[in-house]
């Protein structure tokens, strides 16, 4: 019986050869005006403006190769969230994303085939989520002791202003577009759950949520459409991201009890098998990067847009968030907590 090679690894190949395999799984997208090959890539910029995010992903501090309850973390996964929280960072803008490039950090044990895997994910996460004008325009080769990725993405405003986090206003409607929570319970079941094995579906599709995010992107440009003062990501938690918005307009964020139940009643599942409060993914989870946007009273909200609350003065002029009137403690994600 004849024995098999074991699959390759990034250090067994040139950086070519690495190269040769990663690009054509990056096709298929709408084509920059000059792609991989040269030393840059060239975009075009129609509105005469660029918005331009940056985010890294690094292993053991943003994803696992192998969680505690068996998941093992894969090439795709990583792919797909790199470029979903990028996307859903240009969204927050109320702009669409153009061109996307990606630079890797690959320790020489690094099996081919996870990398591979990446470069798919990345294309299927632009071509699901419906980023249907983002090239995928090229990127760098590392190598180092730490697997990361860092994901570029521009985009066009499209002739409207960007919507920032500065401008809600004392009577502005507070409200979200996409989910609260199902990252944050699918995190917990990966760190805390049953073996990933032995999950139902609807579980499953949690931890889904967590390593795959679903960023609503029709709803940054529908937002700016539809007149929102104030907009921004919710990447590390509505608390905690909502304390920044309220800090950067000056004002008080006053959430809804009742409007954050109904976010937490398809969590109920997952929390009484972990023992835990579903709200508390709600408010204080991450990483489902819905959208927290602010408009004036007389403005329809934009389909997909739900009230969860009001925008206040704040009081004694110190802005923050309240729930149901009473001061609410910030808490989140924060990438330098130990």
């Amino acid at each position: 019986m004849p024995t098999l090679s074991p699959p390759p690894t990034v250090g067994e190949l040139s950086e070519g050869e690495l190269l040769a395999r990663i690009l054509p799984r990056l096709a298929g997208g709408p084509p920059a005006l000059l792609g991989p090959g040269d030393d840059a890539a060239v975009v075009a910029a129609p509105d005469g403006r660029v918005v331009i995010t940056t985010d890294t992903q690094t292993q053991d501090a943003d994803f696992r190769l192998e969680w505690p309850n068996g998941y093992r973390h894969t090439g795709r996964d990583v792919g797909w969230k790199a470029a979903a929280q990028n996307l859903s960072d240009v969204n927050a803008m109320g702009a669409v994303a153009t061109a996307i490039v990606v630079s890797l950090t690959l320790p020489p044990s690094t099996p081919v085939a996870w990398v591979e895997g990446l470069a798919e994910g990345l294309a299927e996460a632009v071509s699901a989520l419906g980023a249907t004008r983002c090239a995928l325009a090229g990127g760098d080769l590392g190598r180092g002791r730490e697997l990361s990725i860092t994901a570029t993405v521009l985009g066009s405003l499209d002739g409207r202003e960007p919507v920032l986090r500065s401008g809600a206003r004392p009577g502005d409607t507070l409200a979200v577009a996409g989910a609260l929570g199902p990252a944050a319970a699918g995190l917990a079941l990966l760190e805390h759950g049953p073996a990933y094995g032995s999950l139902e579906p609807t579980l499953r599709e949690l931890v889904g949520r967590q390593c795959r995010p679903v960023p609503p992107l029709e709803a940054g440009p529908a937002a700016a459409r539809g007149g929102a003062s104030a907009l921004m990501d919710l990447s590390d938690g509505l608390l905690r991201d909502a304390d920044r918005l309220a800090a950067a307009s000056g004002v008080l964020l006053d959430l809804d009890p009742a409007a954050l139940a109904a976010h937490a009643e398809p969590l109920r599942f997952a929390a009484e098998l972990l023992a835990v409060d579903p709200l508390e993914w709600v408010v204080s989870g991450g990483e489902d990067h819905g959208l927290l946007a602010a408009f004036p009273t007389a403005a329809q909200l934009p389909h997909g847009f739900a009230a969860i609350g009001s925008v206040l003065p704040a009081v004694g002029g110190k802005p923050g968030v309240s729930l149901g009137g009473r001061p609410a403690a910030t808490r989140g994600w924060d990438h330098f907590a130990s």
